[in-house]
């Protein structure tokens, strides 16, 4: 891994839980972190209900945009992370996958997608902790 780790978020439509995770990861981890996000099959917009959820506690990601999975954002990251999108994700030699198993918010209200913002929060701590913790004095 390199001085400063890249992680890239995989879900289908990039529109929630990979938004969500991205976000999470870049407020908690600041510039320790390279952070991308990306889609299978790009939705149109990120899922209102997930902005919302983010909102919540802070994190704005009404700006953001539902981006297609290229070859090169994988090439590039050191940890890819799936949510729900098999094995449309190009594999390299060298790199680290994981997937997570998350529930899929399309579809569903606020309330609903409240746990699974808190779900991916503490995974995207416990990432942290592992590829960049805090630099100790």
């Amino acid at each position: 891994m390199a001085d400063k780790p890249s992680v890239l978020f995989v879900c289908v439509h990039n529109a929630g839980r990979s938004q969500m995770a991205a976000a999470w990861l870049t407020h908690l981890a600041g510039d320790r972190v390279e952070v991308r996000s990306a889609g299978s099959n790009p939705g149109d917009a990120v899922n209102p209900a997930a902005v919302e959820a983010m909102a919540e506690v802070g994190i704005d990601i009404s700006a953001e945009t539902p981006k297609v999975l290229t070859v090169d954002a994988v090439r590039v990251s050191d940890v890819c992370i799936t949510m729900g999108c098999g094995d449309t994700c190009p594999v390299f030699p060298g790199k680290r996958y994981l997937d997570w198993k998350l529930e899929d918010p399309a579809g569903q209200g606020v309330a609903a997608v409240r746990p699974i913002r808190d779900e991916i929060k503490a995974l995207v701590e416990d990432l942290i902790a592992e590829i960049a913790p805090e630099a100790t004095a």
